[in-house]
């Protein structure tokens, strides 16, 4: 369809490094949108690509299914309602001892700058200068509070290297 001048450009979800270089030999690729977060860096490959070829790169879910927010626990069951309790299949190999530990970290992180782990996961995001955009999505209205104060949070470069380490 490329060839035939029906498709002037497309956008790619869900694909690797390779992808994206076979997509973009094909035809004009405007943006890529991939799961990234601190907790799943992935598609790192992916946004070098988009980065090095002028694609736009947008992240979705950036708070890894909600763990980043700081609302479960090791040992506990998840909160009623939330992800990993109705569908963990995405997200449930996430929630280790290790990784819960990271989000108790990032927390105080968060804390000492006077927001949540849940903006100061998307500030993250929003403070490399590759991703084009973030998808939040919110499942109460409160829930954008966390993404309003992420946009005025601002890191610096050695900021966001900290707080990826806690992950890595």
């Amino acid at each position: 369809l490329a060839q035939a001048g029906k498709i002037v450009a497309f956008g790619l979800s869900q694909v690797d490094a390779a992808e994206v270089e076979a997509a973009l030999a094909a035809a004009r690729v405007e943006c890529v949108q991939n799961s990234l977060s601190l907790l799943d860096r992935a598609s790192k490959d992916v946004v070098a690509v988009c980065a090095r070829t002028g694609v736009a790169f947008t992240a979705f879910s950036p708070l890894a299914g909600g763990v980043l927010t700081g609302k479960y626990r090791a040992g506990e069951p998840p909160p009623p309602g939330s992800r990993l309790a109705t569908r963990p299949g995405p997200y449930g190999a996430l929630a280790t001892e290790r990784t819960l530990a990271g989000v108790d970290a990032l927390a105080r992180k968060a804390a000492e700058r006077g927001v949540d782990a849940a903006a100061l996961s998307l500030a993250w995001l929003l403070a490399d200068e590759r991703v084009t955009s973030v998808v939040v999505g919110p499942r109460q209205p409160a829930h954008l509070d966390a993404a309003r104060r992420a946009v005025e949070l601002g890191l610096a470069r050695a900021e966001r290297e900290e707080l990826g380490a806690l992950f890595a």
